[in-house]
């Protein structure tokens, strides 16, 4: 079943979100050759405790740190480290909020300095995906509606779309049903409803969408070692469309 939220959910939930959108766009303006990613993670965790919230990451499923840190090959669930980002970098920051026991959940992928083209091409393709998606967020569409939409435009693009790892629902717990995968056939799975309420997160690659997981147990790379790209937002579905709860310009 997947869950709808009422109003009262809605609104918590969209405040989770915005402390979760407001700290990715603090973190932008921290990201630069010569930082390290568990600076960014240290930085994380006080920006969330100030606001009043806790890291929805941090001890999930034993996971260590507050934000995952994805650079260049790595797809997802990268662990900040004392490694040092150096221009021409790419690092995908993803980070989950609690709030008054609901979630929000988000990532973007920046550049560190200037990036090649082909980089900066496989960034903006797989952004365009996700926005994609979002817009068949719109009530009365099936679930694989989003699917398609992600998945079609990357692989039109030349690139390949991560398979083992989904977007899903999120609310009162930060994965909720439904898994949303970022491939697929149109018209397929369960009609969209007003309320609810997903997070979208295609991962595209420049080269094969094969993974594997590093020996750590949670870092996720790209078997031939070509970037990799992550964009995520937590997203409701209302009667007036689509609204992007972690969205900041």
């Amino acid at each position: 079943m997947i869950p709808i939220k009422n109003k009262k959910e809605i609104e918590k939930i969209r405040q989770a979100s915005h402390i979760t959108s407001e700290l990715l766009s603090m973190l932008e303006k921290e990201i630069r050759p010569g930082i390290t990613t568990l600076e960014l993670d240290r930085m994380a965790f006080n920006f969330i405790r100030r606001k009043g919230a806790e890291p929805a990451f941090k001890g999930y499923q034993g996971y260590p740190a507050t934000i995952c840190a994805s650079i260049n090959e790595v797809v997802v669930h990268g662990i900040p480290s004392s490694f040092k980002l150096k221009e021409g970098d790419i690092v995908s920051i993803d980070v989950g909020v609690c709030f008054n026991h609901y979630y929000g959940d988000a990532t973007r992928t920046f550049a560190v300095g200037k990036i090649s083209s082909e980089v900066s091409r496989l960034l903006e393709a797989t952004k365009k995906s996700l926005d994609l998606g979002i817009k068949k967020m719109v009530v009365g569409n099936r679930l694989s509606d989003i699917s398609y939409a992600i998945g079609s435009y990357a692989k039109n693009k030349g690139y390949s779309v991560v398979r083992e790892f989904v977007g899903h629902g999120v609310g009162k717990e930060l994965h909720e049903e439904p898994e949303i995968p970022n491939f697929g056939s149109p018209g397929q799975g369960p009609f969209l409803k007003s309320g609810m309420v997903f997070a979208i997160e295609p991962m595209v690659n420049i080269g094969k969408r094969e993974i594997k997981i590093l020996k750590d147990g949670w870092t996720v790379v790209t078997v031939d070692g070509k970037p990799s790209a992550h964009f995520e937002d937590t997203v409701l579905i209302s009667k007036d469309g689509p609204e992007v709860l972690t969205y900041y310009g």
